[in-house]
């Protein structure tokens, strides 16, 4: 295979994710304190991968251990400041393994106060809503410890968010109008806050612990088999080899590696590792090199199967089973790589840039031949995930199947070989997930499978495709990508718990909507109610006014920060003027994940343009461009629900205009951005397909037709022009 087609080791990618991902960016340590923390973070993998496949801890307890490890390793691993990040003092007491000593107690302190409330459970009940000293005390160490926390692992945008939450908490009464309430005093705060589920032991923290660390976890071990590298060889092999390839291969490529990590700039960095140099090497300029991997990549956050973060907790918010979202988010994920790839496509035929050649490709048959078993864990995940079971118990079967498929299947001569012993563990690893038996049963033959495994694999000195000590670096390394999530997620919990503690959220959205109906007044004046109802200009007021402020949000806190919050405070506006449930998760869900690209806080982006040797801002700007099919799309599907698949009220007639008005409005947007279809494009052909784009994807088939009718013109010019070319004339 060629080495343009094969992607850097692990150690090599994990050091580029640290580079460019601030969650990354561990400060160095020494022994003891390396060991000590590299052994916690694979406990803290083991304890999720325990209870995901042989059943889960009581609710707070639960919690209660995810979030102590994440938070005490926080401090352990991320420095208080850039100015220390880096500093070593060894042999002194004031910093034992490199590490102050201050953040080892606050490591302590921090982990604590939080298995403070699974060890005191049976007295909760009592002291709810009359906290003593301890409580308070407690709670304040955690609330203080936990934004600290959270600045050092994803800087300040966040805490502040929370401060200011809490400051209007404490203070509503000094709050003008309707937003003024009665105000809470310190220990009704933290009561809220700490012994109660609605703060940070709330639902955001439930679903890290619950679903999150396990697909992430699932996504590190798939790539660490060779399946990333899998899907990345049938990306070329599909796409590569047309006008563009390199650019197209990381559109299909990031679409297909989506299906495994729910992580933006992972995404990035691993595809962009191979794809971004292919695209400047064909002649594609840097920034938009860069811009193409960064929008492709932030599509692995709204890729079925495994999703985001954000999907996990549309299961909790919406009480929905996870096959109904990843049903809902095929078509909108669809749209996203469309949009894509036709920039791509016209952008590349513009500057007549080649494909790649057959001695630049991986050979398809080979690479399958020698890979084929990596993909029965995402068959097996995707299987159960279907048949309704748990999605933790899916990702407990992925990850061990992942592990099987490496250490007992090997490659010799490009086939794999010792694939009779992984057919017999995935047999008991089927009887361990499909039946009924007792935890203590399904455990005992769990450790008799691995306890055989290791005897015979001494026994026959069998070699896998990888070595034991990948299968523990997985296990690590999926628990780094967990820590900064974690926190963040314990944080949104201060702002939900305000929100339920304040009945604020219930303010933002009479505030939401009276705003939206004086704007849709307005046009009201200039638009026909022929055309557009009034109450359709609300709404449509209403979700302009809901993106806006996810965009902000989003160029300061991540995806699953924004997309709680947004939740909270403005999905309930969108749900009072119609809008299904469901589908205004998706509409703030969509817009959250545009963070990654959207400047001035665009990591995927930023990552991409480190890679591509370009301008951040110029590379943020071309993706958040490129991925404007994502802007679009979740106003469609807000108009036309049957676009995405389960929602209410869904009919094949509604599902086919709308998919075909997307596409082609999808497609002539493309045409316009890119100035060029068949010849380049004047000015006044960019006007009018931009305009006839906006009418195409509007769910309605006169839109669409009407959008169709004023594009003639162009494509008829496009036409006469492209005849009388010389390219045409093949001269």
């Amino acid at each position: 295979m060629s080495q343009a087609t094969t992607l850097p080791d692990d150690k090599q990618l994990l050091a580029m994710e640290e580079k460019f991902d601030p969650e990354m960016r561990f400060r160095p340590s020494v022994p003891p304190a390396t060991v000590l923390i590299k052994w916690l973070l694979i406990l803290l993998s083991c304890f999720h991968y325990y209870t995901a496949g042989f059943g889960l801890l009581r609710e707070t307890t639960h919690r209660g251990v995810h979030l102590a490890f994440v938070l005490g390793l926080i401090f352990l691993v991320f420095s208080a400041s850039k100015a220390t990040e880096h500093r070593q003092v060894h042999n002194r007491l004031a910093t034992p393994g490199g590490i102050p000593l201050y953040d080892w107690v606050l490591g302590i302190c921090v982990a604590a106060a939080v298995l403070y409330i699974p060890y005191t459970f049976d007295d909760l009940a009592f002291r709810i809503g009359n906290p003593d000293t301890y409580d308070v005390l407690f709670g304040s160490m955690l609330f203080v410890a936990l934004l600290e926390a959270t600045r050092r692992s994803m800087g300040w945008p966040l805490p502040v968010i929370a401060l200011s939450f809490t400051a209007y908490s404490l203070f509503g009464q000094h709050f003008p109008g309707l937003l003024q309430h009665a105000g809470a005093s310190w220990s009704q705060f933290i009561n809220h806050q700490y012994l109660t589920s609605q703060g940070i032991y709330g639902v955001a923290v439930g679903v890290v612990a619950t679903y999150v660390f396990h697909f992430v976890l699932f996504g590190v071990m798939a790539t660490r088999i060779g399946l990333g590298q899998l899907f990345l060889d049938i990306a070329s092999s599909v796409a590569g080899r047309y006008a563009g390839g390199p650019a197209k291969v990381s559109v299909f490529g990031s679409a297909m590696f989506g299906m495994l990590s729910g992580s933006s700039v992972a995404n990035a960095v691993t595809v962009g590792s191979l794809t971004i140099p292919a695209m400047i090497r064909v002649g594609y300029k840097r920034e938009f090199a860069g811009a193409v991997e960064a929008a492709a990549s932030t599509g692995g956050q709204i890729t079925p199967p495994v999703l985001g973060a954000a999907a996990f907790l549309m299961i909790e918010f919406l009480g929905l089973p996870y096959q109904t979202i990843i049903t809902a988010a095929i078509v909108p994920a669809f749209m996203h790589f469309f949009g894509v790839f036709m920039q791509v496509h016209f952008e590349a035929k513009r500057y007549g840039l080649r494909g790649l050649t057959e001695e630049e490709m991986p050979k398809l048959r080979q690479s399958l031949k020698m890979r084929w078993p990596t993909l029965i864990p995402l068959f097996l995940l995707i299987s159960i995930l279907v048949s309704g079971r748990t999605p933790y118990l899916a990702a407990f079967v992925g990850i061990t199947s992942c592990a099987i498929v490496g250490l007992t299947t090997s490659v010799r001569g490009n086939t794999p070989k010792n694939w009779g012993l992984m057919v017999v563990l995935h047999l008991a690893l089927m009887g361990i997930a499909f039946t009924n038996l007792d935890e203590m049963v399904k455990l005992s033959i769990f450790a008799g499978s691995v306890l055989v495994t290791w005897v015979m694999m001494r026994v026959l000195k069998i070699r896998g495709r990888i070595e034991p000590s990948v299968l523990v670096e997985a296990f690590e390394t999926g628990a780094k990508y967990a820590l900064a999530v974690g926190a963040a997620a314990a944080t949104v919990g201060i702002v939900i718990g305000v929100v339920t503690l304040t009945g604020v959220g219930f303010k933002i959205s009479f505030i939401i909507t009276g705003a939206a109906q004086a704007i849709a007044g307005g046009l009201a004046t200039i638009i026909p109610s022929y055309l557009v109802a009034f109450q359709s200009l609300t709404l449509l007021a209403a979700l302009v006014m809901t993106a806006g402020v996810c965009i902000l949000m989003g160029a300061g806190i991540p995806t699953t920060a924004n997309y709680i919050i947004m939740v909270t405070v403005a999905a309930p506006t969108l749900v009072q003027l119609g809008v299904e449930p469901l589908v205004a998760h998706f509409f703030v869900f969509y817009y959250g994940v545009l963070a990654d690209i959207t400047p001035p806080v665009a990591l995927a982006a930023y990552a991409a343009a480190g890679m591509a040797g370009s301008d951040p801002f110029k590379t943020g700007n071309t993706a958040f461009r490129l991925g404007i099919a994502k802007a679009l799309v979740p106003f469609v599907f807000v108009f036309s629900p049957s676009l995405i698949l389960v929602a209410k009220g869904f009919t094949w007639y509604d599902f086919s205009v709308t998919f075909i008005g997307c596409v082609l409005g999808i497609t002539f947007l493309a045409m316009a951005f890119s100035k060029f279809f068949l010849v380049e494009m004047k000015r006044w052909e960019q006007a009018l397909c931009i305009a006839a784009a906006l009418l195409m994807v509007a769910p309605s088939l006169t839109a669409t037709l009407i959008g169709v009718a004023m594009v003639v013109p162009v494509v008829l010019r496009q036409l006469k022009s492209w005849r009388e070319s010389p390219l045409a004339s093949g001269t």
